[in-house]
């Protein structure tokens, strides 16, 4: 049903977006399995935070074309039928921004926001217009859901898409430094939220050009070997 092969590795520093801290006990290997699709856009996002990290990790695919996350053995796993499901020794945790808080209190270094409380609230704000106001009315349920139901054909879904990227990164832009990434001089959070999403961009032909820190930006991440080494092509199946 799944398919499985060895991904990546990585490890830790200090406590960053999780509120709660968990034991890191060096000395026991986890089994680590990321239940995943090579162009789901949560699971990229937490494919750069495991290589970042430098997490061993198993990655399992899940094939979001042929329906595999809504079969019995996928849903026992994750209940809602998507992708990320991070599997650490027997325990299934789902959403990625969860399992990237998870992986921030398991393995701290490095931290995916600031422990000051002013500079992690501008990181999670940065990284939620991705994650919450772009990516989930863009995603593939929501384009098969605006073809059926309301008969948009697939012109007009890209245009749906591409007026809510472009709504979003018009306030990321903003909100963007001008030199360095959003983490400075080392990723953080709002950097592993925005990679995937202007992967998706460029996949869908969406303007960038009004975008100039962004793009800068997600340039100086892909050259970080965490990033590169988590893109769709590079974790896709032959």
């Amino acid at each position: 049903m799944f398919q499985s092969r060895v991904a990546g590795s990585s490890q830790v520093d200090r406590t960053g977006l999780a509120f709660w801290k968990l034991a890191l006990h060096k000395s026991r290997m986890s089994d680590i399995i990321l239940h995943d699709y090579w162009r789901s856009s949560a699971s990229y996002r937490v494919r750069i935070v495991l290589n970042l990290k430098k997490i061993e990790y198993r990655l399992r695919s899940v094939n979001l074309l042929e329906g595999e996350q809504r079969g019995k053995d996928y849903l026992s796993t994750n209940p809602q039928g998507r992708v990320p499901t991070l599997t650490v020794d027997g325990e299934d945790i789902i959403q990625s921004l969860a399992i990237i808080d998870y992986l921030d209190a398991t393995y701290p270094d490095p931290p995916m926001v600031s422990s000051d409380p002013v500079e992690r609230a501008a990181t999670l704000a940065q990284a939620l217009i991705v994650a919450t106001d772009i990516h989930p009315i863009n995603n593939i349920s929501i384009g098969n859901y605006l073809k059926s139901e309301f008969g948009a054909d697939g012109k007009a879904v890209i245009q749906w898409m591409q007026h809510w990227m472009t709504t979003g990164f018009a306030a990321l832009e903003k909100l963007a430094p001008d030199t360095g990434l959003f983490g400075g001089d080392t990723p953080n959070l709002a950097d592993v939220c925005l990679v995937p999403q202007m992967y998706n961009a460029r996949r869908f032909e969406t303007d960038l050009t009004a975008f100039p820190k962004l793009v800068r930006i997600d340039a100086g991440c892909n050259a970080l070997e965490a990033f590169e080494k988590a893109t769709p092509e590079a974790v896709k199946e032959n």
